[in-house]
């Protein structure tokens, strides 16, 4: 029942509330200095991948969400107005000249101009204004003429008036054009016709058009204000912008609402209605008043281009930034809502903004409300504020100090006593009490010192408060209301850590957060738990620092990895909604982190400068992501050299075309890349890989380039990836290159060194060749001589042993020679005693007169013939003989064989070098005899008389 008539409250407090936004939006302003052009810039456009162009007088800028080109026209002039078509072509018009831009195979701009198609009479022109693209035609806009090409940029037509003409504007998808004393005209078949009742515009400067249906719009003018117009009628259109306004140009948003830029009193954002939805001048966000154009773009954003320099504004995003821009100085702790009043605590007081529905009335000091406050809260109509200085109660005159303690954080109803309030200070517990339609304080509760910034009180009463580094504490109150006892939760009762605790109210129970994720309390065991609850939509380790919940059930958190939203569902569950958030976390209080609940699904978020106000719309989804373009490529050294500019024609792939080849002396390459996201230049996270050297992407960085050096031949790719804040991963892009090997490792030098290597190696073998030659050479001479020392060796060894068998041969001669010497004189004694017997016995038979002797002596003389005659000693001499004299029998014999056997004998026996005595008793004949013997063997082996015969016979 309570919550839903919290609930009914709230929703009343809708119907009556802020009906404009509070704050300002996200903006970023750019100068001259950050953008490198010139002050004034008239027209704004984007391209399919996110990049902004604009047409500055300094030439064409581009942006691409971390850095700026610009690029100039031939002439140097002012560039009026850019537009982009749908195959990518960037039209330019400016000042004399007007054209494209189209990328080179390097992906530089280059202009081409379309001035020469015009005729020559027509091709001197001053300024050409505006471009549009009407149906399937291109339309370059001037004072005086208006040139119609078609989509092959070619001149279809050309119209002139004799009047000027004022301004150019698309209406149904045709052209509409403001003329002098003409008023609206429409084009149609070639001519500029009379628009239905618009000669009301006549005398009229129209800059702006925009239709709310076929027949109803809204017709904006320089100096004479707003008209609503159509066939039936055209009257003023209400809306409470300034009536002296001086429009320059308005821009209808994709929302519906108009933006509105003047001349001097800054830009205005009106509903469909008329109302004034955002108002911003040089006194609340923007540096300059004068507005020439507007531009929405992709993402919502909205580009406002002043007279002197750049303002983006973030319309798109759910945050509001309240800060000194909007009036509020100092840092936000806290804010309440009441009564169409916002009422803001700082530390430097309390501060108010009343509300009427349609605007505000600016931010203003509470009187007596300064000093450092820490909590704002009503109880029982009582709008109190917990300061630094102690308790005040906020009326509607200003606030009061309440007599008591100082150092007060905030205050709760005492639960079960309804006049009483319970306050936390800076040492325990502090009691006041509602009386008389007055707050007065009553005691310092005894029985706790503690620091009591953070508690809150069950179903039961009792008191939890949590200790930034100490715990958790269990405080019971007394009856008579004066001292606390209390117990201690420590990590011996459940907690993970006693540091970084808070207490908090949600779903009507109490919430832990700790360290390491959301606890609560089990009563039957007295312990802290980690409540199942929420398990599914938080880390283990998240920590909360502050949590709130809204009368629809939504729970609002800030912790210190994340911030977010948790939607209740019909079902009692949760969606998380966290992505959005990481936009405002670089901007949150970083002291006591508080928010500030204002009305359903709307909080505000306490932050270093002010608050930031965010309402829950479930039908906001973040910003599609943008591609991932590598803008440059360098070859980099003592002065870098740009190689690629990241420019894409139509139809032409993210990568670059042609693969280049990169010297290998200069194969260090440095790789910078953007992401078109605008104002996230230090947000924005990239990933690189340089394929071909490394293995995959590296770790997520803020650093947008990448080097790399001394690469070695090859091929590469380089990937390059981006993360937006809501951690939406961007297509990557891609960078194909070639590095080419040193000259020493190219083909050419291969082939010159298989060359080289053919006839080195020719040249080796043939050194070798004749090395092993040599070396052949001198191992055969060294083995020649020593086979020849061993041949030496050899015959010597040959020669000792000839003559060692020619000494053991002669030895053996010799004895052989003894033998046949001794066989021989025995021979030869033999027949000699023989021989000398016989000659004794024949005298004795002379000498005998006995017949008988005679007889017997003559039997034993022929006896002693006998024996001579078949003497045996003869074989065993030839065979002495021949053994010493190398078988000169048989030789003799062979070579005469005519020879007797006694002329062999004589033979021998003159071998064996005997005399001729000698010979005559082995032969036993006498001396004459052999010398007969010796002459007959003379003619039988045909010597000649002067041939000695035992010569002959000794050297046979």
């Amino acid at each position: 029942m309570r919550t839903c008539l919290s609930l009914l409250l709230y929703l009343l407090l809708v119907a009556n509330g802020l009906a404009q936004t509070p704050g300002l939006p996200f903006s970023k302003y750019y100068s001259t200095n950050d953008y490198q052009g010139g002050i004034q810039n008239f027209s704004f456009t984007q391209n399919e991948l996110g990049l902004i162009y604009v047409a500055n007088n300094f030439g064409l800028l581009e942006y691409d969400g971390s850095t700026w080109r610009r690029y100039t026209l031939p002439n140097s002039t002012k560039i009026r107005d850019v537009a982009i078509d749908d195959s990518g072509t960037i039209f330019v018009a400016g000042q004399g000249q007007f054209g494209y831009f189209r990328p080179n195979e390097n992906g530089k701009l280059s202009y081409f101009s379309l001035l020469e198609k015009l005729p020559k009479e027509k091709q001197n022109q001053e300024e050409i204004w505006k471009i549009l693209f009407i149906q399937d035609k291109i339309v370059f806009c001037t004072f005086d003429e208006i040139f119609v090409f078609s989509k092959d940029l070619e001149l279809v037509h050309l119209l002139n008036l004799e009047q000027d003409f004022e301004s150019f504007h698309i209406a149904n998808n045709n052209l509409l054009v403001n003329q002098k004393e003409r008023g609206l005209l429409y084009l149609e078949n070639k001519q500029l016709l009379p628009w239905e009742k618009g000669d009301f515009f006549k005398d009229m400067i129209v800059v702006g058009f925009i239709s709310l249906s076929r027949n109803q719009h809204l017709v904006f003018t320089r100096n004479e204000g707003v008209f609503s117009f159509s066939p039936s009628k055209t009257e003023s259109w209400k809306t409470p912008i300034p009536e002296d306004l001086q429009i320059n140009t308005v821009h209808q948003l994709k929302n519906g609402n108009i933006a509105i830029g003047s001349q001097k009193n800054g830009l205005f954002v009106l509903s469909p209605e008329g109302t004034i939805l955002l108002e911003m001048n040089k006194e609340n966000g923007l540096r300059n008043n004068s507005i020439l154009s507007l531009f929405e773009d992709v993402s919502g954003n909205l580009w406002v281009g002043h007279n002197n320099g750049i303002t983006l504004l973030e319309l798109s995003l759910p945050f509001r930034l309240i800060d000194q821009f909007s009036g509020l100085p100092g840092t936000g702790y806290d804010a309440y809502f009441k009564e169409n009043q916002l009422i803001y605590g700082t530390n430097y007081g309390l501060f108010t903004e009343t509300w009427n529905g349609k605007s505000g009335s600016g931010i203003t000091s509470v009187s007596g409300g300064i000093g450092q406050v820490y909590q704002i809260t009503e109880i029982q109509n009582f709008l109190l504020s917990a300061q630094n200085d102690g308790a005040f109660l906020v009326q509607k005159n200003g606030a009061k100090a309440i007599d008591g303690p100082l150092g007060i954080w905030n205050f709760q109803p005492l639960k079960d006593h309804p006049n009483m309030i319970l306050a936390g200070s800076y040492s325990g517990f502090l009691l006041f009490e509602i009386e008389n339609s007055s707050l007065r304080f009553v005691r310092k509760l005894k029985g706790f010192e503690e620091s009591s910034r953070i508690f809150e009180q069950d179903s039961n009463g009792d008191i939890w408060m949590a200790h930034g580094y100490k715990g958790i504490y269990r405080l019971r109150l007394n009856s008579s209301l004066d001292s606390l006892e209390f117990k201690f939760y420590g990590t011996e009762s459940g907690l993970p850590t006693t540091l970084l605790n808070s207490v908090w109210k949600l779903n009507n129970q109490l919430v832990f957060s700790t360290e390491y994720g959301l606890y609560r309390h089990n009563p039957s065991n007295d312990r802290l738990e980690l409540d199942p609850n929420f398990e599914p939509y938080f880390d283990y380790d998240f920590s909360a620092t502050s949590m709130a919940e809204d009368p629809l059930g939504n729970i609002f958190y800030l912790g210190e990895k994340e911030v977010g939203v948790l939607e209740r569902q019909i079902n009692g569950s949760y969606t998380k909604n966290n992505q959005i958030f990481n936009k405002i976390k670089p901007f949150l209080n970083d002291d006591l982190q508080n928010i500030s609940l204002i009305r359903p699904n709307e909080v505000l978020f306490a932050a270093n400068e002010g608050f930031i106000w965010y309402k829950l719309d479930r039908n906001y989804s973040a910003p599609k992501a943008f591609p991932t373009l590598i803008r440059s490529v360098y070859l980099t050294g003592i002065a870098d050299s740009l190689i690629w500019e990241g420019k894409y024609a139509s139809g032409q792939t993210k990568s670059n075309p042609q693969a280049p080849y990169i010297p290998y002396q200069r194969a260090n390459l440095r790789f910078e890349a953007s992401n078109p996201i605008p104002n996230n230049e230090n947000t924005t996270q990239y990933q690189f890989w340089l394929e071909g050297l490394e293995e995959g992407f590296g770790e997520w960085t803020t650093k947008r380039d990448k080097a790399y050096t001394n690469l070695r031949e090859g091929n590469y790719t380089f990937h390059v990836r981006s993360k937006d804040i809501y951690s939406q991963v961007g297509e990557e892009d891609q960078f194909e290159f070639k590095v080419l090997p040193p000259w020493y490792r190219s083909p050419l030098a291969y082939v010159i060194y298989s060359i080289l290597g053919i006839l080195a190696l020719a040249l080796a073998f043939r050194y070798l060749d004749k090395r092993m030659k040599k070396a052949a050479a001198r191992i055969k001479a060294a083995q020649s001589i020593v086979i020849q020392q061993k041949e030496s060796d050899l015959k010597d060894s040959q020669r000792e042993i000839e003559r060692l068998k020619t000494e053991k041969l002669r030895s053996e001669i010799l004895i052989k020679n003894k033998e046949l010497a001794s066989t021989t004189m025995h021979l030869i004694n033999k027949n000699g005693f023989i021989d000398q017997t016989k000659t004794q016995l024949m005298n004795i038979t002379e000498k005998s007169n006995n017949q008988a002797v005679k007889n017997e002596i003559k039997k034993i003389i022929s006896s002693i013939e006998k024996n001579i005659a078949g003497d045996k000693d003869w074989e065993q001499f030839e065979m002495h003989f021949d053994e010493v004299h190398g078988d000169f029998m048989n030789r003799f014999k062979t070579k005469f064989p005519d020879l007797s056997p006694q002329e062999i004998k004589l033979s021998a026996y003159l071998r064996m070098n005997l005399s001729s005595k000698e010979i005559a008793n082995l032969m036993n004949i006498s001396v004459r005899g052999v010398e007969i013997a010796r002459y007959r063997l003379r003619k039988k082996i045909h010597l000649e008389r002067s041939d000695n015969l035992q010569e002959f016979i000794l050297k046979f």
